[in-house]
């Protein structure tokens, strides 16, 4: 029996490090080399893309937004849509932690895929119970 692929879920934190060479970038980069080479999984929600989107065209602008949007769609990773039952799960892990609604979309897809979620946003070691975290760090810049 083959063993299964590793799955990954990125957050907009874990986008933005990776695009804008920040905090944990070059461990992103090296996620992404490794779902080139089918080695692991790589899921992101569409909300929090919008997150990723909203923030860059607020910091850097429409052109620098929709550059990262066309760059990430070339990319190995998967943009997953909000489908009803995501947004009611993710609804219910917003009702029950601290977090903000986009972040709970991650959780939701990392708990759907048995995935291992990639951030540096602390606001998730509020559900650090509920789903594996790699957190991104100074050391993995």
């Amino acid at each position: 029996m083959a063993e299964k692929i590793q799955a990954y879920v990125l957050d907009s934190f874990a986008l933005l490090a990776y695009f804008q060479a920040e905090r944990g970038g070059l461990a992103v980069r090296a996620l992404f080399e490794s779902a080139h080479d089918s080695q692991v999984k790589l899921h992101v929600s569409l909300i929090n893309v919008g997150e990723m989107y909203y923030i860059t065209h607020r910091e850097q602008g429409h052109a620098r937004a929709e550059e990262m949007l066309r760059d990430l769609r070339a990319l190995p990773v998967t943009l997953e849509p909000a489908t009803e039952e995501r947004i009611l799960a993710s609804a219910r892990i917003k009702s029950t932690y601290p977090l903000s609604y986009a972040d709970a979309f991650a959780v939701t897809l990392t708990q759907e895929f048995g995935a291992t979620l990639v951030t540096g946003d602390p606001e998730f070691q509020n559900v650090a119970s509920l789903v594996k975290l790699l957190w991104l760090s100074p050391s993995n810049l």
